[in-house]
C-alpha cells in the first residue's frame, strides 16, 4: 500500500472511530485517546492529521456541508415552498443527511454548549444553509413570519422532531413534516 493510501485510511479509521464514540460517549467525553484505540492506532497518529479534537469536528461539519450540497443541483430540486413537492424534497433531504451524521450533528451540539467558536461555527453553519433557501420562501404568498424567523422555526422543527424521534421512519417523518411545514408556510391544507 502506497504511503497516500495508508495516511488516508488511518484518517478515515479515526474519523470513523470518532463517530463512534461521539455517540456512545459524546463529544464532551471523548478523548483523543480514546479515539485513536477504537482506530487501533498509535495516540500520536492523531496529530498527523488533526491539530486537536475541535479540527476533527470540523472536519466532520465539512462532510455535512458536502453532504447537504450534493442535493442541491439534484434534478428533483425544486425552490417554491408555495409547493408541497418542494418542501418534500428539502425535507427528505434534511431527514437523510442529519441521519446519515447524527454522530456529528450530536457532537457539534455538545461542543456549541462548552466552546464559544463551535457555538459560532454552527451558528455560521445554520446562516449559510439559511441564504441556500431563503428564496425558496418568495413565493409564499403570506409568510407566517419574517422570511428569517420562519427558517429558525421551520430548522427548530426539523432538528427537534429528529433528536426526539431518531428511530421514526424516514417516510412517515418526512410525511408528518412536509404537511405541517406546507401548512405553517401557506396558511392552507395540504393538498
Amino acid at each position: 500500500m502506497k504511503r497516500s493510501e495508508q495516511a488516508a485510511e488511518t484518517r478515515a479509521a479515526l474519523i470513523e472511530a470518532a463517530k463512534r464514540l461521539f455517540v456512545t460517549r459524546g463529544y464532551l467525553n471523548t478523548k483523543i485517546t480514546d479515539i485513536t484505540a477504537e482506530a487501533g492506532r498509535a495516540a500520536g497518529s492523531f496529530y498527523t492529521y488533526f491539530a486537536g479534537k475541535e479540527e476533527l469536528l470540523a472536519a466532520l461539519l465539512d462532510q455535512v456541508a458536502t453532504a447537504s450540497d450534493q442535493y442541491a443541483n439534484a434534478a428533483a430540486h425544486k425552490s417554491d415552498f408555495s409547493d408541497p413537492a418542494a418542501i418534500r424534497y428539502h425535507v427528505a433531504v434534511y431527514w437523510h443527511v442529519y441521519h446519515e451524521h447524527a454522530a456529528t450533528m450530536l457532537a457539534l451540539r455538545q461542543a456549541a454548549l462548552v466552546d464559544e467558536n463551535f457555538d459560532r461555527t454552527l451558528r455560521e453553519f445554520r446562516r449559510a444553509q439559511f441564504d441556500d433557501i431563503r428564496d425558496h420562501l418568495d413565493h409564499v404568498a403570506n409568510l407566517p413570519a419574517p422570511p428569517e424567523i420562519s427558517l429558525t422555526v421551520l430548522a427548530a422543527t426539523l432538528d427537534g422532531l429528529a433528536q426526539i424521534w431518531p428511530d421514526m421512519p424516514e417516510d412517515e417523518a418526512v410525511e408528518v413534516i412536509t404537511r405541517f411545514v406546507y401548512r405553517a408556510l401557506n396558511g392552507r391544507d395540504y393538498p
